[in-house]
């Protein structure tokens, strides 16, 4: 059982940056899978980017590709999600979820756990 708690999120103008974490109750967290997923008002959940369990490889959705970074501490049960150059079609709630597996997972149905989610808004 994975409990995940997200945080970060905000306001902010269109070119600016946020960072976005997601801490992870128990002891495993490195052996889970970090996902990171986005739902905008009015459309569905969609792929933002997956993290492996030692964060050697890390996929990304093309939207957001050269400007969000995933990165983990295994250490401190935590990824994160550091968000570059951000656009108004990036005002989502934000999800951060889990999975115990070794392969990196891009669909939302193949995670198990779920954040309850942050807000992201931003503004042109």
């Amino acid at each position: 059982q994975v409990q995940l708690v997200e945080s970060g999120g905000g306001l902010v103008q269109a070119g600016g940056s946020l960072r976005l974490s997601c801490a992870a109750s128990g002891r495993t967290f490195s052996s889970y899978v970090l996902g990171w997923f986005r739902q905008a008002p009015e459309k569905e959940r969609e792929f933002v980017g997956a993290i492996s369990r030692i964060g050697h490889i890390i996929r990304y959705a093309d939207s957001v590709k050269d400007r969000f970074t995933i990165s983990r501490d295994n250490n401190k049960n935590t990824v994160y999600l550091q968000m570059n150059n951000l656009k108004p079609e990036d005002t989502a709630v934000y999800y951060c979820a889990a999975v115990y597996t070794a392969a990196v997972v891009t669909t939302q149905n193949g995670y198990d756990y779920w954040g309850q989610g942050t807000e992201v808004t931003v503004s042109s």
